[in-house]
């Protein structure tokens, strides 16, 4: 598939943000895209990350969606690949869902000072 510039440029920006979520941290989709000032584009942030596979050093395993589900687990290696990654550092998953998803949320506008 080829991706037009303007989406490869999206696609870097969400994964500059990506790169800053903390081990033991996680974000949402949601979250990213209001960061980046494009608050309706959570499923174009999806799409980044099924594309940040090709990538090296994007924690994609950190976003979640809005209520903490691993969405994206599909898009790994295997179907517990992305709970196993979170596990290892401290984050426990449960019916694969993070288990106390409020206290391991990173919100990008607060964290890195855009609100």
């Amino acid at each position: 598939m080829k991706v037009s510039e303007a989406t490869e440029d999206f696609f870097q920006k969400v994964f500059q943000v990506v790169r800053l979520i903390p081990e033991g941290r996680v974000t949402s989709y949601g979250a990213i895209a209001k960061a980046l000032g494009t608050a309706k584009s959570s499923r174009m942030v999806g799409w980044a990350m099924n594309a940040s596979h090709t990538q090296v050093g994007i924690p994609a395993h950190r976003v979640v969606n809005r209520i903490g589900l691993l969405t994206g687990a599909a898009h790994f290696e295997t179907m517990s690949k992305m709970q196993e990654l979170l596990e290892k550092e401290g984050i426990k998953v449960q019916n694969n869902q993070i288990v106390n998803f409020k206290n391991h949320f990173w919100d990008p506008l607060i964290e890195l000072g855009f609100d």
